[in-house]
């Protein structure tokens, strides 16, 4: 059952970068949308776990606050140090930094992993119980999709390379269920993976695409969609 439910956050995941790659002449629309569901994941899904584990197995809210920060930094000093000249940008022309791209989708494709534990972790408690997190991962994963091609646009990949990374993201949720029959994940470690994860996206979401999509482009139409970004996870967190 954890299996066929995967397979279909694999299909939404791949159906969301396809998405991406099909209409990347509107790239700046995708990315404000994309900032949108970020920082909304981080809002609305990523810390109420947070919370609700920390209340759950009396964890110190301290420990994945400070994975948090660490996540949020980690990403930043990667970041720049892949982009060797970055003291110097404006003496380039127009440029991209594939290798930021590749880090940050594969990043994703991390958490897709996790999705797909969770989902394996879910059915172990119970069916009712598997179904229900399978529906909110295969309901976010269309946006994980989008997401992984649009970074990977964004910095400069090539449509072969960004559909590469976009199937790779599409198959780690069913080798994250699969592997739950195998192992557990103990809760203290989710709660710092989770804080991690957070910080990650928060640092891409804020410094890395919203910046992008509002340049060289008018602001208003990005803005709108990175607010129906926030209020397309808002739903599928308040729904499901």
């Amino acid at each position: 059952m954890r299996i066929l439910f995967s397979l279909l956050a694999f299909a939404s995941t791949l159906m969301g970068g396809l998405v991406s790659l099909k209409y990347k002449d509107k790239l700046h629309l995708i990315l404000g949308f994309t900032a949108g569901v970020l920082l909304a994941v981080v809002a609305f899904d990523i810390l109420p776990e947070i919370i609700r584990l920390v209340e759950q197995t009396g964890t110190d809210p301290a420990k994945p606050m400070m994975a948090l920060i660490v996540g949020f930094l980690l990403f930043h000093f990667l970041e720049k140090t892949l982009m060797i000249h970055h003291a110097h940008e404006t003496t380039y022309g127009t440029h991209r930094h594939p290798s930021v791209g590749i880090f940050s989708a594969l990043a994703l494709s991390g958490h897709s992993f996790l999705d797909g534990v969770g989902i394996g972790l879910g059915f172990e408690i119970s069916h009712s119980i598997g179904i229900l997190v399978a529906l909110a991962v295969i309901a976010h994963d269309f946006s994980d999709g989008l997401n992984t091609a649009s970074l990977m646009i964004m910095h400069g990949n090539k449509p072969k390379n960004s559909l590469g990374l976009v199937v790779l993201d599409a198959i780690t949720p069913v080798l994250g269920a699969a592997s739950t029959l195998f192992f557990s994940l103990p809760p203290e470690a989710l709660i710092l993976y989770l804080g991690f994860f957070a910080g990650f996206l928060l640092c891409i979401g804020s410094s890395d695409i919203l910046p992008e999509a509002h340049s060289p482009h008018p602001t208003f139409m990005p803005m709108l969609m990175t607010f129906i970004g926030v209020l397309f996870i808002f739903l599928v967190t308040k729904l499901i």
